[in-house]
């Protein structure tokens, strides 16, 4: 009986930490700012255990009953975790973050209680240091245990919600597998079987239509018809569709409209390099979906692109779904184009390579992952890789709707020593949105560009570098790594926008 409850200590601290992981991760993925989510969480979570385990202390009898109750209401409330806060999100809106502080402060009590009855059912049966130091050395193990797992293979490969559940799962199994223990100990052990019959059908349900479950809360998140979903160690993908406007969500993020989206990358790639007749080598950071490569390969002389993406989904569905490869012109599946999947920052870190015209085009500057992609530490390396001639050209949020967030990136980007020509364009998905080209040299707009194009003309470029008085340059601090002022900036714009 020992080992049994210690595996128990196991499982059960496995389970505490996967409810734990994914409330922080869930609501970073919806909410941002994952820094501000993950400390808010964890620190809610801690102070619930606390309470939990302080509450252990009125417990006097029936102590393994008690902690059967205890598992099979943490598995059943944790283990539907993940779709309880989806559906909030979905269906609440305003309330979101009071029911996901509210769940985690719930389920936290519960698991705070779970270690210290667990030590009392073994106190008969070790020594004080003995059982001290072994419920505590199983504990830390099943956290770490999870904390590989989670990011490694339980997030990308089940999703949150059936890794909840999942978890939940084990959390029942534990409270059946203790009801077995004890059962000539337990007072209402028919009781407690019933509830535990109960509780491990609903979770098994839910386990088996999980992507039910988040396909409901998704439906309602999203206008339009879902056409796919993955998530992947990094984020959330989301793809849907109505009618022939085809749009990618990354975190419940737009990323782009097939209807409109040749506006953003046309406006992206050929100011700067019809410019630049001579380049010859091109570097693609961020920009999976493969539309900026399609731009560039319009140039015959372009001998090669290297597109270094983070999350390797991102190329592979857009060089194998039928749909999306029609968007992007099949550029991810020609031979002038190399993909990496890496981490942008270290690559450009590490690499000794040099390019004609880099395209920076990462999401938005939402949390301080993405951030440190906006700092001068990172445009160092950036000025780094071109050649003497090169030139770089920042996606950098909208000069409208975030405009200190936009001078900031230029004023960062020049802070480094190269020489900033800021411009803008309308795409109606998002607005006024905002770009900057960097190099050595003054930039010139080019007398042509490559036919075919849908927006474009040589006698509209210069007027993308013209800004109205609402969007002309504001004095702004350098966005560094120990600060990230920008992340801050940006979140606090944007939130008026929504307004």
């Amino acid at each position: 009986m020992q080992h049994v409850l210690l595996f128990s200590v196991f499982v059960v601290a496995a389970c505490g930490l996967a409810y734990e992981l994914v409330a922080a991760a869930l609501s970073s993925y919806l909410v941002g700012d994952s820094v501000t989510q993950f400390s808010t969480v964890i620190g809610v979570y801690l102070f619930a255990m606390g309470v939990g385990s302080w509450l252990s202390r009125h417990v006097q009898r029936d102590l393994a009953a008690l902690f059967v109750r205890v598992e099979l209401a943490v598995g059943v409330l944790g283990g539907f975790s993940a779709a309880l806060l989806f559906w909030a999100f979905a269906w609440l809106s305003g309330p979101f973050l009071l029911l996901l502080y509210l769940l985690v402060f719930l389920v936290g009590v519960l698991v705070g209680l779970e270690i210290p009855l667990v030590m009392r059912l073994l106190e008969p049966k070790l020594k004080f240091k003995e059982l001290v130091s072994q419920v505590l050395s199983v504990d830390y193990l099943g956290a770490l245990a999870v904390s590989l797992l989670f990011p490694l293979w339980l997030a990308p490969r089940l999703g949150m919600v059936r890794t909840a559940l999942l978890f939940g799962l084990f959390n029942v199994l534990v409270a059946l597998w203790t009801l077995r223990l004890f059962r000539d100990e337990l007072a209402g052990r028919r009781a407690l079987w019933l509830q535990g019959g109960v509780a491990l059908a609903l979770v098994a349900a839910g386990f088996a239509g999980a992507e039910r479950l988040s396909g409901l809360a998704e439906e309602a998140l999203f206008e339009d018809r879902i056409v796919l979903t993955e998530t992947t160690p990094y984020q959330r993908i989301v793809v849907t569709r109505w009618k022939s406007d085809w749009r990618l969500f990354l975190n419940g993020n737009l990323q782009f409209s097939s209807r409109d989206e040749y506006r953003y990358h046309e406006a992206l790639v050929h100011p700067g390099l019809a410019a630049m007749p001579w380049a010859r080598r091109v570097l693609v950071l961020g920009g999976g979906d493969g539309m900026a490569v399609r731009e560039i390969l319009r140039y015959p002389a372009i001998e090669q692109v290297t597109l270094v993406e983070l999350d390797p989904a991102m190329p592979r569905l857009f060089r194998s779904h039928p749909a999306l490869r029609r968007l992007n012109g099949d550029a991810l599946n020609s031979p002038r184009v190399r993909i990496v999947e890496a981490d942008a920052f270290r690559w450009l870190d590490q690499t000794e390579e040099r390019f004609d015209f880099v395209v920076v085009d990462f999401p938005d500057p939402t949390n301080y992952a993405v951030g440190k992609l906006y700092t001068n530490t990172f445009y160092r390396l950036l000025e780094r890789s071109l050649n003497a001639r090169g030139r770089a050209v920042i996606q950098s949020t909208s000069p409208l709707y975030a405009r200190q967030s936009y001078w900031t990136v230029v004023a960062t980007v020049e802070s480094v020593g190269l020489r900033t020509a800021p411009y803008h364009a309308l795409v109606p998905s998002f607005g006024e949105w905002g770009y900057i080209l960097a190099g050595r040299e003054p930039y010139a707009p080019p007398p042509a560009l490559p036919a075919g194009l849908r927006f474009l003309a040589p006698a509209s470029v210069p007027a993308l570098f013209q800004f109205p008085p609402d969007m002309a340059r504001l004095p702004a601090e350098v966005n560094r790594l120990n600060n990230q002022i920008l992340v801050r900036s940006f979140e606090q714009e944007w939130k008026q926008v929504i307004r």
